[in-house]
């Protein structure tokens, strides 16, 4: 029976025997690939749902405590924001290199370009520490160290920077609770990729990734996509809305 089997299908007795990426309970490497990609998105999509609770969260409480949101808003450095956002851009092009790299099978340049994706990532990591810093230094905090205090109106109708009534400059702290909320997960995310990154770049240097077995980097690099397009969402969101005025 099982010489039949073999002479029926040669080739996928081949791949089974040889291949030593093939797990048991898949019949073939496509198969198994197709399923850990397909897995991937269905990940993918509940990062998407969770997310997107946040962002939704924010939208209602900016059209309630509007002027609150503006105020904060205009506490944070639009350049820092934009760098970390050309990081993550960048970032995201050595990540799409790594896996062409692994395409290719071009063991040190993968190594690189993944080597650079922790770089930039630790980089963006770094800004983000600064802007918390400063958030702790002016008091900006919701809970741990907040103030009310400093708060004014950033609308041309207020020449003078009014300051913001005081319930108003309370609701201030809603925005800034969203914003820790929503970047700090955010850096959460990109903690783990990067150590994921490491682990990576470790089994790439034997060679792990460039004998014909790509999948693992191929996934990794859609949820590193994944990580900065959510960036790309927040900068606009907490930077940018209204800064005009």
């Amino acid at each position: 029976m099982d010489s039949q089997v073999i002479a029926t299908h040669p080739e996928e007795h081949a791949e089974h025997e040889h291949s030593p990426y093939l797990r048991h309970h898949f019949a073939n490497l496509e198969q198994q690939r197709e399923t850990s990609t397909f897995g991937m998105w269905l990940f993918l999509l509940t990062e998407i749902m969770f997310f997107g609770g946040l962002f939704c969260a924010y939208l209602i409480y900016r059209n309630w405590y509007y002027p609150a949101f503006v105020a904060g808003s205009h506490q944070l450095s639009i350049a820092l924001g934009a760098t970390n956002t050309a990081v993550l851009i960048c970032s995201s092009f050595t990540m799409a290199m790594a896996v062409y790299s692994s395409e290719m099978r071009w063991r040190k340049a993968l190594v690189g370009w993944l080597l650079a994706t922790i770089v930039l990532g630790g980089v963006f990591l770094g800004i983000k520490a600064v802007e918390y810093r400063e958030k702790w230094e002016k008091r900006h905090v919701p809970g741990l160290n907040f103030s009310a205090a400093g708060f004014t109106h950033q609308d041309p109708n207020y020449p003078e920077d009014k300051p913001l009534a005081p319930d108003m400059a309370e609701k201030t702290q809603v925005y800034f609770s969203l914003y820790f909320a929503m970047t700090g997960m955010h850096a959460l995310h990109m903690i783990i990729g990067v150590s994921i990154l490491i682990i990576l770049v470790i089994r790439a240097w034997g060679g792990a990734y460039t004998q014909g077995h790509m999948t693992t980097v191929e996934n990794f690099g859609l949820y590193w996509h994944f990580v900065d397009i959510v960036w790309i969402f927040l900068f606009p969101l907490l930077y940018l809305i209204s800064r005009h005025q």
